[in-house]
């Protein structure tokens, strides 16, 4: 078993990085938001869209994100952050759009591993819609 003696800077990044997606969104900030994923990272969409590696994670978003229209506020929490390895985190995420017609949330799932300059980049993230009922 793997024994942490603090971890409390790791969790700090973590939410740190969550805090700058919500951000990157809210900004449109495409290269901020591309800033925090690994090379090889993979990420599949709430629509089930699968990007498999940074380019494709980069062309998806340069062309999606500058167009993403949003009246209201994006809030992300990191609710739930579980240690795999001192190096691996998997991160669970309250995801919430507010808008005039109604709030829509998402429940992405985001590993995130740590570099050997102490940064935390997104690895492997899933996002999901949460649906009422």
């Amino acid at each position: 078993m793997i024994h942490m003696t603090d971890d409390t800077a790791d969790i700090k990044a973590i939410e740190e990085v969550v805090a700058t997606v919500a951000r990157t969104q809210r900004s449109k900030d495409v290269e901020g938001f591309l800033a925090l994923f690994h090379p090889d990272a993979l990420w599949t969409t709430a629509h089930g869209r699968v990007l498999v590696g940074f380019d494709a994670i980069a062309e998806f978003t340069r062309a999606v994100l500058p167009a993403a229209s949003r009246d209201g506020a994006v809030i992300y929490e990191a609710v739930h952050i579980r240690f795999l390895r001192p190096d691996v985190a998997a991160v669970k995420v309250r995801q919430v759009y507010r808008s005039a017609e109604g709030d829509t949330e998402g429940a992405p799932l985001y590993v995130m591993t740590k570099q050997g300059d102490g940064r935390w980049l997104l690895h492997a993230c899933q996002n999901t819609r949460v649906h009422a009922g």
